[in-house]
Formats: structure tokens, sequence, C-alpha cells
């Protein structure tokens, strides 16, 4: 919790790593027990190393993920179903995602607002919290900041990577690992408004 705002746990995959353009594949968050997880046909083709880091493909209009077939929902569904999963929290809400600043929240942001979405998302959602950011502001003389070395590093444990689902719950269990103050969050937390 920072000032009475709930945190919850969120990662996005997608096509490629340019938030201008990709689209999203996956949006999962978790707020403790509480799980969302939603997969969305992208129009724009992957990337190779999205295909390599996540492994999604598509092909013959249905998404895969290691080969085997996952159920789809239209992207503007996944994004309206997303805004009432964080409803259920007491808001407002912050989201919290590894690298929130340079990838999560713009690519997020940017879809919500062409899908007319966004000014619905603000009303639940303050903000944006970047662990990555408070990653090396509590940690600065670690070799990585990347959340499969911090994992490693404080959790003593390996995890499946570039799933969404695996990448929001191990990002839950290492914020509260550190047990930041609500000072170092604020430190790292983006208005909505900035994307």
């Amino acid at each position: 919790m920072s000032d009475n705002k709930t945190i919850v746990f969120f990662d996005l995959e997608a096509t490629g790593l340019d938030t201008a353009v990709c689209d999203i594949i996956q949006v999962s968050a978790i707020c403790g027990e509480k799980v969302f997880n939603v997969y969305t046909l992208p129009r724009r083709s992957l990337t190779e190393s999205a295909r390599q880091v996540t492994g999604f493909t598509v092909s013959d209009g249905s998404l895969f993920l290691h080969g085997n077939a996952v159920d789809t929902v239209p992207l503007v569904d996944a994004l309206t179903s997303f805004i009432s999963f964080l409803r259920s929290f007491s808001c407002p809400v912050l989201l919290a995602a590894h690298g929130a600043k340079r990838f999560d929240a713009p690519v997020l942001t940017r879809v919500l607002r062409r899908l007319a979405l966004h000014q619905e998302f603000q009303q639940v959602v303050s903000g944006f919290v970047d662990t990555f950011l408070l990653s090396k502001n509590l940690y600065r003389n670690l070799g990585s900041h990347s959340q499969q070395y911090m994992v490693r590093h404080f959790l003593g444990r390996t995890y499946e990577a570039h799933n969404a689902v695996e990448d929001a719950t191990m990002l839950q269990e290492l914020f509260n690992s550190w047990s930041p103050t609500k000072w170092n969050v604020s430190r790292v937390t983006l208005s909505t408004y900035l994307f």
C-alpha cells in the first residue's frame, strides 16, 4: 500500500519493443491472491526477437504459445475487462511494472487512447510505479536490475520470464521482499497524464 493506494502488479507481452506501434498480446495483473490474465490476437506481426523471447506465434488467425493454441478476446474487450478487474480494488490504484516508464505505461496508454478507454482508465488508476527504477534506487551496487536477475538474487528462484502472469506474480513477490517505504515508491511513481 502507498498512501492508501492499492498497488496492482502487471505486465504486458507485445509484438515487439517499439512502443509507438507494437500490439499487445497478453495483459496480466496480480494483487494479493487476485489474478487477471487475457490474451488478444495482434494485428501486427511479431518481431523475430518477440517470438523467440515470448514463445508466441500467430498462424491461420489463431494465437499460439509454445505451439499450443490459446483463447483470445478482442483487444477492446481485453482492456475493458482489465479496467473492471482494477475497479474491484480500493481506488485509486497504482499499476506497478518492471520498466513501466520505458515500455508498459507508454504502450498501454497509447492503446487505451486509441480505443477511447483512457479516460475510464484514469478514473481507476492514478499512476504507474516503475519497479526497475525502484530497484536502481534501492540497490545501486547490483550487477543487473533485470527482473530475472533480481528474482534470482533476492528470492533465490528462477521462473518463466516473458510470460505476463509469471512476470506479474514474481514482481509482486520481489516488491514485497524489498518492503520499500512509501517515500521510495513515490519517487518512482509516474502520473497517468505523462503518457
